[in-house]
């Protein structure tokens, strides 16, 4: 069941911008220098462990960046504000509980176990820890996954640039496509993070002078939280409003669904095996820094929502009934009005420019993360074994330019969905969650069998499937939105998988104890006893600072906007 406020991803036909010369030149030079960045990285690559993990060497400033910046797609920035504009101040659970917990467990417990075992990929992580089934299913899905969400970010950028820039879709799609294939297929991933890390600052650079200037123009903070609690109640500005057991809400979830649903199955799922996310930390220099890496992301993590959520309440704000039919426009519109509304020529090339960088970004990480799983994980394990290692850079070269081709097949997808971000928490619910339960399992109880990975990722995905497809698409459940059922498929996949491989754990036999060392907790590899790195050991580094600290300053981020 769709809200009847939920719209398709389209944009406003009179939203196209003003742009000029100054504006394109922009935006050429941006290009130039993104295939510059490909160029140069291209001298690195000498191994397929330099093609697919940037030979282990980047430091963590570096990996900690592209980890933020791969995150931040423009579905994102588009969903997220659409979100806000829709939803209102509840926007801020997807950043301060929906992320930031995760990702410090995933640097703190996680990457340990990741960067100990030498494992190049997410899913090679099971076939250490369960057996060849649970790691192919794994990698299908994976693969699988990272095309579909690859295909939304063209597809948004295709919409996007149409509505703004008056681009045919093709022109926008054939172009991202191009630029994003040919600086992955030059450097490996070494130019894709280099390029996030460039993109992380284009992003900013297009967010911050919209942030400004549409509080100025509302008003500032009191202005803007003043009319919008006249336009649409006291709840619609604070994080917690109205969400409780039995309450109604434009969210469709209560407290206790976003804690669990969204805090603790959705977001742990996502950003404790999402490999686009995973491969930037594996890519660090030493396992100090791999576990740093989405630390150091979690602070700038924290202070996004504000660039995205508040261009969101602005629109909601000043447009009368902003996102519903009778205004006029979408609620994916809100960050593109107040483009065309506020920014000056230059400054609206900039805005322009981040947009597309976001979109690159986001299709850049999972396009990298396909071809290392495709290549790793399935050709060179199940199809074509014990080639040299040149043959498997080629390989992945290959395979970089089938899958931004097949990205392009399934763009179109994305138009049967509403709001962008319901349709990426929908995949997530469904590949993700279902691989986070068998993980957790795996990795903190010694006594789950080789043969129950594969059982209980079998098992979560179809229940995640099932009732999005059957219970709620069908009416059976009755839940007032996409992202309501979202949060409750996931905690149907993560019971359904968690019950799944403890039953079957129960009735065969566990691995040797020997065989998961390094894999459970409470066991070592020779990896994760590696001592620190020049520096490594100083006070401001430590991973348990950065981890807590990043919780604490989330949770008092909290504060303002629960009363």
């Amino acid at each position: 069941m769709q809200t009847p406020t939920e719209s398709p991803l389209y944009l406003a036909a009179q939203l196209q911008l003003p742009v000029n010369w100054l504006d394109y030149t922009i935006l050429a030079i941006y290009f130039v220098v993104v295939l510059g960045i490909g160029f140069a990285a291209r001298r690195s690559v000498k191994t397929s462990l330099d093609f697919f993990l940037s030979g282990r060497s980047l430091p963590a400033w570096i990996t900690g960046l592209a980890f933020i910046s791969a995150n931040l797609a423009a579905t994102e920035i588009l969903g997220m504000a659409a979100n806000s504009a829709q939803y209102g101040a509840y926007t801020v659970h997807w950043y301060w509980i929906g992320a930031i917990p995760a990702m410090v467990f995933l640097g703190l417990v996680m990457m340990p176990f990741y960067y100990g075992s030498k494992v190049r990929s997410v899913p090679e992580f099971l076939l250490l820890r369960f057996d060849r089934a649970a790691h192919l299913l794994s990698s299908i899905l994976f693969a699988f996954a990272a095309i579909l969400i690859a295909g939304v970010n063209l597809y948004a950028l295709a919409i996007v640039v149409e509505a703004l820039l008056g681009w045919p879709q093709w022109v926008a799609i054939v172009v991202a496509g191009a630029f994003v294939l040919a600086y992955i297929t030059l450097g490996g991933l070494s130019s894709a993070i280099y390029n996030e890390v460039l993109q992380f600052f284009v992003i900013l650079a297009a967010l911050i002078p919209i942030t400004i200037l549409g509080l100025k123009k509302a008003g500032g903070w009191n202005g803007l939280t003043h009319k919008l609690t006249a336009s649409h109640g006291a709840d619609f500005t604070t994080a917690w409003g109205g969400t409780g057991i039995g309450s109604a809400n434009p969210l469709g979830a209560n407290w206790l669904t976003i804690v669990l649903g969204l805090g603790f199955v959705l977001s742990f799922g996502y950003w404790t095996t999402n490999f686009a996310e995973v491969q930037r930390a594996l890519s660090a220099k030493n396992l100090s820094a791999g576990q740093r890496t989405p630390l150091i992301a979690a602070y700038p993590k924290i202070f996004i929502v504000f660039l995205v959520m508040i261009p969101g309440l602005v629109a909601a704000a000043i447009v009368p009934k902003f996102g519903t039919p009778g205004s006029g426009y979408q609620y994916n519109d809100a960050i593109p009005y107040l483009m065309q509304e506020l920014l000056p020529n230059g400054v609206l090339g900039i805005a322009v420019t981040g947009l597309l960088a976001a979109f690159m970004a986001g299709m850049a990480a999972n396009v990298s993360s396909f071809n290392t799983v495709f290549t790793n994980d399935i050709w060179a394990k199940y199809v074509v074994r014990g080639r040299e290692d040149a043959y498997y850079v080629r390989f992945g070269r290959l395979i970089t330019a089938i899958g931004v081709l097949a990205s392009i097949g399934t763009a179109f997808l994305a138009s049967s969905f509403s709001n962008i971000m319901a349709y990426l928490q929908t995949l997530f619910s469904f590949f993700n969650v279902p691989m986070f339960v068998v993980f957790i399992v795996g990795m903190f109880w010694k006594r789950a069998s080789a043969r129950s990975g594969f059982w209980g990722l079998l098992a979560g995905t179809t229940a995640a499937m099932i009732n999005y497809f059957v219970f709620y698409k069908k009416g059976i459940i009755s839940i007032p939105s996409d992202q309501g059922a979202n949060f409750v498929s996931a905690i149907a996949g993560f019971v359904a998988g968690a019950v799944v491989m403890v039953a079957v754990s129960l009735f065969t036999k566990p691995k040797p104890v020997q065989e998961l060392q390094g894999l459970v907790y409470g066991t070592r590899s020779p990896g994760m006893s590696e001592p620190p790195a020049a520096g490594d050991d100083a006070w401001y580094r430590k991973p348990a600072l950065l981890g807590w600290g990043a919780v604490v300053l989330a949770a008092a981020c909290y504060i303002p906007f629960s009363f």
